[in-house]
C-alpha cells in the first residue's frame, strides 16, 4: 500500500506530523473499505467520553405542556430544535430550565439523552450507574471548590 506522500507526490514533514498523517490516512482507508476498527484500548465506561443515557420516562412525562402566549408569538419565539416559530396558543413542552420545544422535537431528543439541547440542563435518568457518576462529579467539584477556598484563605 502506498504511503500518503507517495499518493500525493509530496515530501514528509516532521516525524510526529508524518505519523499522524499516516494514521489518519489508514483510518480513512479502513472506514472507506468498511473494515472493522479495533477499539480495544478505548474505555467506554468513562461517562466523560460517552453520551448520557436517555431521560427517565417519569421525568419526560412530567414536563408540562404550556400554551404560547400572544406576546411570545409576536416576538417570533422559535423551537430551538426545528427553528420553526411557535403559533399563538400552540402547545409547547417546557423544560425545567424554562426552554420551550415542540413535543415532536424534544421527546425524541430526550429518548436519546437526558439534557436540554440548549443549556445541557440534565433531567434524571433510569441508569443508576450514571446517577452515581453525577453524584460523584458534584462531590469532586465541591472538594475542588473547598480546596481553592482554603488555598485562597491561606494567602489573604
Amino acid at each position: 500500500m502506498a504511503s500518503y506522500f507517495e499518493e500525493h507526490n509530496c515530501e514528509p514533514g516532521e516525524p510526529a506530523e508524518r505519523a499522524r498523517e499516516n494514521v489518519l490516512l489508514e483510518l480513512a482507508r479502513t472506514l472507506f473499505n468498511g473494515q472493522q476498527i479495533d477499539l480495544g484500548s478505548v474505555d467506554f465506561t468513562d461517562w466523560d467520553q460517552r453520551l448520557p443515557p436517555p431521560a427517565a420516562r417519569r421525568a419526560v412525562l412530567s414536563l408540562p405542556t404550556v400554551r404560547v402566549t400572544p406576546d411570545q408569538a409576536d416576538k417570533g419565539l422559535k423551537c430551538p430544535v426545528c427553528l420553526l416559530e411557535f403559533e399563538e396558543d400552540e402547545g409547547a413542552r417546557k423544560m425545567p430550565c424554562e426552554h420551550l420545544f415542540h413535543s415532536g422535537c424534544i421527546l425524541p431528543w430526550l429518548g436519546k439523552t437526558n439534557s436540554c439541547p440548549l443549556c445541557r440542563h440534565e433531567l434524571p435518568t433510569d441508569d443508576q450507574e450514571y446517577e452515581e457518576y453525577k453524584k460523584d462529579k458534584v462531590r469532586r467539584q465541591q472538594r475542588e471548590h473547598r480546596l481553592e477556598y482554603l488555598h485562597g484563605a491561606m494567602y489573604t
